[in-house]
């Protein structure tokens, strides 16, 4: 099986972001956005997603972290779909609940080639230690519209901000690993009617 590899670079006035993939890894990881927290979930993309991923952001944080979030999430995305290229032979859909103790969180992804998020999560608190948990809905809104992804993301039981969190970047990678994976049955044939993604 040929590796599907990619490497991405953004560069704004805003931030510089580098990132690489690798869709058939072992979730081998390493981070450097200057954000910890973002890191920690990152983590469980490239773990749970069992991707290879390389994240490298400088961004202005002397503002706040929204940049630099919002532009992982959409160089992400360029990544993954340039991993990807065609998308032949591939599950296409994928899902996954996951829980951490109280909390459960669902994630259905189609690489639809048509770019939505539907994403129903609320925090009890605004910030997860210093962390601002509104810029998690600004990384999946990133990511969606540059892989090119039809996203829910849905916390279904809540409690501890950190435990929801996680669920959803848990079952967000378990959900990318499932829909980018090969089926040995459509090895080579677009997984659409519409004959591309």
């Amino acid at each position: 099986m040929n590796s599907r590899l990619a490497s991405v670079e953004r560069n704004t006035l805003e931030t510089q972001v580098k990132i690489d993939v690798n869709l058939d890894g072992n979730g081998a990881a390493s981070f450097a956005t200057g954000l910890p927290f973002l890191d920690h979930m990152l983590d469980q993309i490239a773990r749970h997603g069992l991707i290879d991923m390389n994240v490298v952001c400088h961004g202005d944080l002397h503002i706040d972290a929204h940049h630099s979030v919002e532009d992982i999430g959409i160089t992400l995305g360029q990544a993954v779909a340039k991993a990807l290229g065609d998308k032949k032979g591939i599950f296409r859909y994928g899902h996954a609940y996951c829980p951490l103790d109280e909390s459960l969180s669902r994630v259905v992804i189609d690489f639809s080639g048509r770019p939505s998020l539907f994403y129903q999560v609320e925090f009890k608190r605004a910030m997860i230690g210093s962390f601002d948990a509104d810029l998690f809905r600004e990384f999946f809104q990133g990511f969606v519209n540059h892989a090119g992804v039809t996203l829910h993301i849905d916390n279904l039981k809540s409690g501890n901000a950190h435990h929801i969190a996680e669920t959803v970047f848990k079952a967000f990678g378990r959900a990318v690993r499932m829909a980018i994976s090969l089926d040995t049955r459509m090895a080579g044939i677009m997984p659409s009617t519409k004959g591309s993604l």
